[in-house]
C-alpha cells in the first residue's frame, strides 16, 4: 500500500520529472531499438540487390576431354562458344573487317531465362545478333550481311537480325578457374550470338581448341538475409557441386562474387552503426542521469524525512525499486514505439531490436535506482551540506587533456599508412575490421567532452555575466558561482548534442556527395557518348543538355607498358582538386595550356619508370609511331580512366599528332540524366554508346552507398534535433525549478520581476553560447576525423567536407527555441506568490 501511496504522490507532484527521466530512457531506446532495424533492412537489401544484379548466377564449364554428367541445379541452359579470326561487312561499297572475335550459340529462350544478360538495341532477337561494338566497328544495322571467317573451314556469311549490348560482358567471357589478375582486361569486342541451331551447324565441324561449352546456371534465391551468410551458402553449393562434378567442369561462381562484395557493405553498415550511433545513445543515457541528479536534493531530503519518520532502509529501497520499475517500464515502451514508427515510416518495417529493452532498463538502473539507493541514509543527506568539495581527480590530473593526446596519436598512427578499415584477409571466407581505428574518434569525443566541462566549470563568471546582468553583475555572478556544478553539466551535454548534430550531418552531406562524385567519375558526366558521328553542335541542341565537352580518347605505349591516352581542352575541363597531385587541379590544367606538348601521368607511372618534372616522355602508338611529350604533373583520377595507370594531354596538340576517337560529356540542365540519354539513344541509333549517371551509380555504387545511408542519416539526423532540444531546454527548465526556493525569498526581499529575469536569462544565455561555439568546434573536429578514419568509404577521398547549412540552421533555430522556451517558463513560474511557493516546498 506504501508503494502504491509513493506512485500516486510521485504521478500527482513529480509528474515532469518522472517524464523528463522517461525521455531520457526512451531516447536511449529509440536510436538502438531503430539502428537495429536499420542494420537488419539494409543487409537484407543488399542481399536482394546482389542477387538482382546477376544475370547468370553460376557458369559451369565442360572440361576439355569431360563430360559434364552431373545434373545442374535450379534452371540451366547450354552455352556453346567458338572462337573466330574475324568478320567483315560489306557496307556501301566499302569492305569493313575486324580482328578475332567470339561466337555464342544460344538456346531460343536464353534471353528470357536470363534477363539481364542482353539488351536489345535495335531490329529484333530472333536470329543472329551483333553486339553494340561489333556492329559499330562493321557499320552493320539489321539486315545487313556479315562474314564469318571460321578458322579451318570456309566463311559463312549470316543476316544480322539485330544489334544487342551485353551488360555483363566482363562475366559473360570471364576465364573459368583463372585467378582474378589471370583474367582478360577486357570482354572481347567482336561478339556474335547465333541461336543454338545455327550454331551448331555451323561449327561442329570446327577444331574442339576453339571452343568451350557451358552451363549458365540460375539456382534458387532462398538466401538469408545477411550477405555474409548468404556468400558462405552460394561458395558452399558451389563447392558441394564442383565436388560431384569430379573435375569435369570448373564453376564461374558470379552470384558468390557479387555476395562478397555485398558483405564488405555490410560490415561498412555496422562500422557506421557504431561509429555514428554509440554517442548519442551515451548522451541519451547521460540525459537520463542529468535529470535524475537535477532532483537529487529534493529527493535526498525526501527520503531523509521519511527515514525520521520511522521508514526503515528496506522501505526505501523498496520505494526506489517502484520508482525505477514505473519509469523504466514506461521510457522502454515509449522507446520501442518510436522505434517501430520510425522503422515503418523508413525501412517499410515495424520490427525493432528487443535486445534495446535491456538497454533502457540497464540506463534506469543506473540513471534512476542507484541514485536513489545511495540517499538512503540520514548522514547521506546531511553530506551535501558539509565543506567544499575538492575537484575531481580527473581534473586535477589532466585527463581530458591525457584523452585528446591520445586520440591525436593514435589518428596519426592509423591513418599515415593508409589502412584499410574493413580487411578481406586472403583465402578466408570472413572479413574483419581494425577495430583499433575507432579509438582515435572515442578519445577525442570522450577528452572533448571532459574538456568542455573543464572550460564551463572554470569559466570566469563575472566577466561573461557583467554584460547581461549590469547592476546585479556580483548577485548574479555569486549565485552562478554557487550553481557552477549543474551549470557546468548542461552546458556540456548541451555542447556534446550540438557536435553529434555537426558532426552526423557533415559526414552524411560528404558521403552523400562523394557517392555521386564517385559515380560522375566512373560514367566521366551526367551523360557519356562515344562510338558516334554526331557532332558537338548536334549533341547541344539535344533538349535537356545543357554543356557538351568534347574528350579525346586512344591508347599508346609508355615503355612496354599500354595505357590509356586521353586529350582534353584544359581552359574547359573541370577537374577536382583531389583528382591531381602538387597541386590544384588548375594550376595543373594551366601547365597543360601553357605547354602544348604537357602529359599528365599516374604516379605509378612515375615510380616505374623513375621520371622528373620536364622529362621527355616518348609515346609509342599501336601503329608504332613515337610522339614525344613532357612530363608536366601528376594525376591520381580521372574521369572515364582505369583505376590504374592512364595519361592524359592536351587535345589540340593529341589531335595533330595521333588522332584518336572522340567522347563527349554532356552535363544536362536539370532533366534528370536518364531521360537525356534515352533522348539520345532514341536520335543516335544503336551503334552509339550513351550512359547515364543514375545507372552508372547503381552499379559501381555499393547499396550502403545507393540506398541504405538515406534512412540511416534520417534517424540519426532527426535524433540528433531532439537530443539538441532536450539536452538544452529540459535540462536549464529542470535546474531553475530546483531553485524556486532562491527565486521565492529574493521576491521576498524585494527583487523585482526583471531582476529575477536577469538571474534566469544570464543563465540561458551562457549555456547557449558555450554549447554553440564549443559543441560547434568539437563537431568539426569529429567530422574531420570521421571522414579521415572512414576514408575507404569515400572513393576518390572528398576535397573538403561537404556543410549542410540548411541542417545546422534548423538545429540553430530549434536550439535558441529551446533556451527561450526554458527561460520563458521560468520566469513565468518566478512570477508565482513567494508565500505558495515556499508552502509548496
Amino acid at each position: 500500500m506504501l508503494i502504491l501511496i509513493w506512485l500516486r504522490g510521485l504521478l500527482t507532484r513529480r509528474a515532469g520529472r518522472l517524464a523528463a527521466a522517461a525521455a531520457g530512457i526512451a531516447l536511449a531506446v529509440a536510436l538502438p531499438a531503430a539502428l537495429g532495424a536499420f542494420l537488419a533492412t539494409a543487409k537484407a537489401t543488399m542481399t536482394t540487390r546482389s542477387v538482382q544484379r546477376v544475370p547468370v548466377d553460376w557458369q559451369v564449364e565442360q572440361q576439355p576431354g569431360q563430360t559434364v554428367s552431373v545434373p545442374m541445379p535450379g534452371t540451366s541452359r547450354h552455352v556453346s562458344f567458338a572462337r573466330i579470326d574475324g568478320f567483315e561487312s560489306r557496307q556501301a561499297g566499302q569492305t569493313l573487317t575486324t580482328g578475332a572475335g567470339q561466337v555464342l550459340g544460344l538456346p531460343t529462350d536464353y534471353a528470357a531465362t536470363f534477363p539481364g544478360e542482353l539488351r536489345l538495341l535495335a531490329g529484333n532477337a530472333n536470329g543472329p545478333l551483333l553486339a553494340q561494338q561489333t556492329a559499330a566497328n562493321l557499320h552493320a544495322r539489321p539486315g545487313a550481311s556479315v562474314t564469318v571467317r571460321r578458322p579451318g573451314l570456309p566463311d559463312a556469311t549470316v543476316a544480322v537480325t539485330g544489334v544487342v549490348e551485353l551488360p555483363a560482358a566482363d562475366s559473360l567471357f570471364q576465364r573459368i578457374g583463372a585467378p582474378p589478375g589471370a583474367q582478360p582486361q577486357a570482354p572481347p569486342d567482336n561478339v556474335l550470338l547465333l541461336p543454338e541451331a545455327d550454331w551448331h551447324r555451323m561449327f561442329d565441324g570446327i577444331s574442339r581448341d576453339r571452343v568451350r561449352t557451358q552451363f549458365h546456371v540460375r539456382i534458387g534465391h532462398r538466401l538469408p538475409p545477411d550477405p555474409a551468410a548468404a556468400f558462405t551458402a552460394v561458395s558452399g553449393q558451389a563447392r558441394n557441386l564442383e565436388e560431384r562434378m569430379a573435375g569435369s567442369g570448373l564453376i564461374g561462381d558470379n552470384l558468390g562474387a557479387a555476395l562478397d562484395a555485398a558483405r564488405s557493405d555490410a560490415l561498412y553498415s555496422q562500422v557506421l552503426f557504431l561509429f555514428l550511433g554509440a554517442p548519442a545513445v551515451v548522451l541519451a543515457a547521460l540525459l537520463a542521469g542529468l535529470v535524475t541528479r537535477a532532483g537529487a536534493p529534493r529527493r535526498t531530503a525526501e527520503q531523509a524525512l521519511l527515514r525520521t519518520r520511522g521508514a526503515s532502509r528496506g522501505t526505501l529501497v523498496r520505494l526506489a525499486l517502484a520508482e525505477t520499475a514505473l519509469v523504466s517500464v514506461t521510457g522502454v515502451l515509449a522507446g520501442l514505439g518510436l522505434a517501430a514508427v520510425a522503422g515503418r515510416a523508413l525501412f517499410g518495417s515495424a520490427n525493432v531490436s528487443w535486445w534495446a529493452a535491456v538497454l533502457g532498463l540497464l540506463v534506469a538502473a543506473v540513471t534512476v535506482l542507484l541514485p536513489a539507493l545511495h540517499a538512503t541514509t540520514v548522514a547521506a543527506a546531511r553530506r551535501p551540506v558539509g565543506g567544499p568539495r575538492r575537484s575531481p581527480a580527473w581534473l586535477r590530473y589532466g585527463l581530458d587533456l591525457w584523452l585528446l593526446a591520445g586520440s591525436a596519436v593514435i589518428f596519426w598512427i592509423t591513418s599515415r599508412n593508409g589502412y584499410q578499415l574493413v580487411l578481406v584477409p586472403e583465402g578466408l571466407p570472413q572479413l574483419s575490421v581494425d577495430y583499433w581505428a575507432f579509438a582515435g574518434p572515442a578519445l577525442l569525443w570522450t577528452g572533448a567532452g571532459l574538456l568542455i566541462w573543464r572550460l564551463t566549470r572554470t569559466l570566469p563568471v563575472t566577466w561573461a555575466v557583467r554584460p547581461l546582468a549590469g547592476g546585479l553583475t556580483g548577485t548574479v555572478s555569486a549565485m552562478l558561482t554557487r550553481q557552477r556544478a549543474p551549470l557546468a553539466r548542461t552546458a556540456t551535454l548541451a555542447a556534446l548534442a550540438v557536435a553529434f548534430a555537426v558532426s552526423t550531418s557533415v559526414f552524411d552531406t560528404t558521403y552523400r556527395q562523394q557517392a555521386q562524385v564517385d559515380a560522375e567519375l566512373t560514367n566521366g558526366a551526367d551523360v557519356t557518348v562515344s562510338q558516334t558521328t554526331a557532332t558537338q553542335g548536334q549533341l547541344a541542341a539535344v533538349p535537356g543538355v545543357s554543356r557538351v565537352e568534347p574528350l579525346q580518347h586512344r591508347f599508346a605505349y609508355v615503355g612496354s607498358d599500354l595505357q590509356d591516352l586521353y586529350g582534353i581542352r584544359p581552359a574547359t575541363t573541370r577537374l577536382h582538386d583531389t583528382y591531381v597531385s602538387g597541386g590544384t587541379a588548375r594550376e595543373i590544367l594551366d601547365r597543360l595550356t601553357r605547354q602544348q606538348d604537357a602529359l599528365l601521368v599516374s604516379q605509378e607511372t612515375v615510380n616505374d619508370f623513375q621520371l622528373h618534372l620536364g622529362d621527355q616522355v616518348r609515346l609509342r602508338t599501336e601503329d608504332g609511331r613515337t610522339v614525344p611529350f613532357h612530363y608536366a604533373g601528376v594525376i591520381t583520377e580521372f574521369p572515364t580512366a582505369p583505376r590504374d595507370s592512364f595519361l592524359v594531354a592536351n587535345a589540340s596538340y593529341l589531335a595533330r599528332t595521333m588522332p584518336a576517337d572522340t567522347t563527349y560529356l554532356i552535363t544536362t540542365d536539370g532533366t534528370r540524366p536518364s531521360r537525356v540519354a534515352a533522348e539520345l539513344r532514341g536520335r543516335l541509333g544503336p551503334t552509339a554508346k550513351v550512359t547515364d549517371v543514375e545507372t552508372t551509380r547503381q552499379v559501381v555504387g555499393s547499396s550502403l552507398t545507393a540506398v541504405d545511408l538515406a534512412g540511416l542519416t534520417a534517424i540519426e539526423l532527426g535524433y540528433a534535433l531532439a537530443l539538441a532540444a532536450l539536452a538544452t531546454g529540459l535540462l536549464l527548465v529542470l535546474g531553475f525549478a530546483e531553485r524556486r526556493r532562491t527565486y521565492a525569498l529574493a521576491t521576498v526581499l524585494g527583487a523585482t520581476p526583471r531582476q529575477l529575469g536577469s538571474f534566469v536569462w544570464t543563465e540561458v544565455s551562457l549555456v547557449g553560447v558555450a554549447a554553440a561555439m564549443l559543441g560547434a568546434l568539437c563537431g568539426w573536429a569529429l567530422s574531420r576525423m570521421l571522414v579521415a578514419v572512414l576514408s575507404g568509404v569515400f572513393d576518390p577521398p572528398p576535397d573538403a567536407l561537404a556543410v549542410p547549412w540548411a541542417y545546422l540552421a534548423v538545429l540553430a533555430v530549434l536550439g535558441v527555441a529551446a533556451l527561450l522556451a526554458a527561460g520563458a517558463a521560468t520566469v513565468r513560474a518566478a512570477h508565482r506568490p513567494p508565500l505558495t511557493v515556499l508552502r509548496d516546498l
